[in-house]
């Protein structure tokens, strides 16, 4: 296992992580995975899910393996159970319980990094830094209950100011081929770029500034959603018409300027195997460029790529953002609570489309975007 210096924090984190999210199972099936992780040499361990059961488990594995020492925990400041679902919250009476009963499943005093949860809005991350969330934060880092501060967004405008403000030490984004390679354009080859110096050509402007900011400012990143919710993984859900494989999503992710390690889901030790053999992967199955370069560019037709070209929507709908969240929810057999979170958060829901197709005359690629808003407006609504 290779490792990598976290930013400015000093900290030498595995650049393979393990993102708890998808370790849903018993006790016992969540210590076969951190054993695995451990033997592997995985290090970094982000615990966003407030549910009692999954945080319970990864403590006890902790516990039961006596290696809580060796693990660095990205453990989250706003999300919160609440009428048994997941909540994200600034409300403190709120964020507080939830914080304490982090430390004591997990059977510790402190969280290596503590996340400031899922901000996706400049006016939301404003708020928090001019607010009393900040100043808890600021208490207990001088506490030293959580030694250093992070922030969790898939935004690269909020990632931008995260980036730029000195008490933000590191960040969790979500970074993918699909996510990073989309930039507005009416050519078809804009959207693949030059990715044969594995460096910042072809993509979008903002995630290429965050890029190079994070890099220059030491604010170090970790990095979610590397797989796309598993869409890279399967040629048919693929934006790009071909199957990338674990190992190249990896390599793509850890290329980025600032990053440092990857947390990928694992529900079976077979699942950390699949992610740690890119340790022992050689060039050519590392290769994501030649996949993208060389991918048919006709499987675009009929598939979003989130490029923008369908707005203004007249209702107001974010029409790529929903298509994101659609694409990620309807991969999984049931909604995850992370991507449904996401989509209640938007200002305006899929369910206000009034089906005028006026967006349809402007994708490039074909889209039936008011039967996508349908399909989204029925599976977010059935929660």
């Amino acid at each position: 296992m290779q490792y990598r210096t976290l930013g400015n924090t000093g900290l030498k984190v595995s650049e393979i992580g393990f993102g708890g999210e998808w370790m849903d199972g018993t006790l016992e099936e969540t210590l076969a995975v951190t054993r695995a992780c451990e033997d592997a040499g995985i290090n970094i361990l982000d615990c966003w899910m407030p549910d009692p059961t999954r945080r319970s488990n990864l403590g006890d594995a902790l516990q039961e393996l006596g290696s809580r020492e060796h693990w660095i925990i990205q453990g989250h400041l706003g999300s919160t159970w609440q009428g048994e679902q997941y909540v994200r919250t600034r409300d403190l009476d709120q964020v507080k319980p939830a914080f304490e009963d982090l430390l004591q499943r997990f059977h510790t005093d402190y969280m290596d990094l503590g996340m400031i949860h899922y901000v996706d809005k400049v006016e939301e991350f404003e708020q928090i830094m001019a607010g009393p969330f900040w100043g808890y934060v600021q208490e207990l880092k001088q506490a030293g209950t959580i030694h250093h501060v992070g922030l969790s967004t898939h935004n690269p405008a909020v990632a931008k100011l995260a980036a730029a403000e000195p008490g933000i030490e590191m960040m969790l984004f979500s970074v993918n081929p699909a996510f990073d390679m989309m930039p507005a354009s009416d050519n078809l080859d804009d959207l693949f770029g030059d990715y044969s110096d594995e460096g910042l050509d072809g993509i979008n402007a903002d995630r290429a500034e965050l890029y190079a900011l994070a890099e220059q400012a030491g604010t170090g990143i970790t990095v979610m959603k590397g797989y796309a919710g598993g869409r890279l993984l399967d040629a048919a859900t693929s934006p790009f018409g071909v199957a990338l494989t674990p190992v190249q999503c990896i390599h793509y992710a850890l290329t980025r300027p600032a990053v440092a390690s990857i947390m990928v889901g694992f529900t079976t030790p077979e699942h950390v195997a699949e992610a740690v053999a890119y340790e022992t992967a050689g060039p050519e199955e590392r290769d994501y460029a030649s996949v993208l370069a060389g991918a048919p560019r006709h499987a675009y037709y009929g598939q979003c790529t989130y490029c923008g070209h369908c707005a203004p929507c007249p209702r107001g709908i974010d029409i790529p953002t929903v298509n994101k969240f659609y694409d990620l929810a309807a991969m999984q057999a049931e909604v995850p609570d992370s991507v449904r979170e996401h989509y209640r958060a938007l200002d305006v829901r899929a369910d206000a489309c009034i089906a005028c197709h006026a967006c349809e005359g402007r994708c490039p690629f074909g889209v039936k975007v008011a039967e996508k808003m349908a399909q989204a407006a029925e599976l977010f609504d059935c929660w």
